[in-house]
């Protein structure tokens, strides 16, 4: 390891942004890693008669003290004017309980005992939990990002590698096949290329496709640059001395001049992950993506788009706050990494 990457790491450790931002993203993807212990439902459980259950107020004071957390069940009335409205049956409190089973038989992190409902961000319009179903459904929206970033980046370093080093004819095919790719528009692109795949395939075989069509789209943009930075590279003394001693072209690109690329790659990979997400969002928002009964933050979003449904139940809209977090989160996480590894601030420290 360079000295200047254990500087930049050094760096890193005490960038409060950066430090910020990260912890948050691990704690999502900690709760997307574990959603079975800390989503409070099942992914498919729910109480038709509880559709568009408003979010449940926990009580902590009881005679201006505090008190073990507990809630009251929510009973649906309907008034007068035939408005439904949701009121609190006092007649039983429910505390709120530390690893608790749950409807499938397994511990949960919280929850109460039947036949509540705790409902902390409400219920969607089939009655199913919009926490726990948020909490799984980051499963896909993190991960797409993190898979599509690792396979276009490999990709783009390995191809803009190539070009950058033999240089010649070699450069120039690659070169304009990069252009051919980059001349279309991205997100007309995934919708034409996401058309002509079935309807009916499963959400498994859909997260693939789009995880294989968002990197194959992307990777474009990271050759060129990775190109351009071989190109000063290959010239380089130590690159001079692994081909005087007879090493291969492969292990000079591989293992000599892509590692000198890794503090670009590592800021870039931060800012393309968030376009993943959104790209991955509004597919399934569109219906294009991750299909019912399955979860993902963009398909969540889909009856949002009602601005009556949305005015009336305004909690449907979390899984938008949860994207909207992430992205700000991974723009922070990038604008630190940048700061720790951008060589101009190294001037006299190495």
């Amino acid at each position: 390891m360079s000295s200047f990457t254990i500087i930049s790491l050094k760096r890193l450790i005490h960038h409060k942004q950066a430090i910020f931002a990260g912890s948050i993203l691990f704690f999502l993807y900690l709760l997307a890693i574990f959603a079975e212990f800390f989503a409070p439902y099942p992914l498919i459980w729910g109480e038709r008669d509880k559709a568009y259950h408003p979010p449940i107020k926990v009580h902590i004071f009881e005679k201006q003290s505090f008190c073990q957390p507990f809630i009251y069940e929510l009973q649906l009335i309907q008034t007068e004017n035939y408005e439904k409205k949701w009121y609190e049956d006092k007649a039983v409190r429910y505390p709120i309980k530390l690893f608790i089973k749950g409807e499938d038989e397994r511990i949960h992190l919280f929850g109460t005992d039947k036949p509540s409902s705790f409902f902390v961000l409400g219920s969607d319009w089939n009655g199913r939990d919009i926490l726990s179903r948020l909490i799984y459904g980051g499963r896909i929206s993190l991960s797409i990002g993190i898979i599509g970033v690792f396979l276009s980046f490999s990709l783009g370093m390995f191809v803009g590698g190539i070009a950058g080093y033999f240089g010649g004819r070699i450069d120039t095919v690659i070169m304009r096949l990069l252009e051919l790719i980059m001349s279309f528009p991205a997100f007309y692109l995934i919708l034409s290329l996401r058309a002509v795949f079935p309807i009916s395939l499963s959400s498994v075989q859909v997260y693939l496709m789009i995880v294989i069509i968002m990197s194959l789209i992307g990777w474009g943009g990271v050759a060129r640059v990775i190109r351009g930075m071989v190109l000063s590279l290959r010239e380089m003394e130590f690159v001079l001395a692994q081909k005087a001693l007879g090493a291969s072209s492969f292990r000079i690109i591989t293992q000599d001049i892509l590692p000198n690329t890794i503090s670009y790659a590592l800021v870039s990979a931060s800012l393309s992950i968030p376009d993943y997400i959104l790209g991955e969002s509004v597919l399934s928002l569109l219906g294009l993506g991750i299909n019912e009964p399955q979860s993902s933050w963009g398909n969540m979003l889909a009856r949002a788009m009602d601005i009556s449904t949305l005015s009336s139940y305004p909690w449907i809209l979390a899984p938008g706050f949860a994207i909207f977090i992430t992205v700000i989160c991974f723009n922070l996480l990038s604008d630190g990494l940048r700061d720790c590894f951008d060589p101009k601030s190294f001037v006299g420290k190495l």
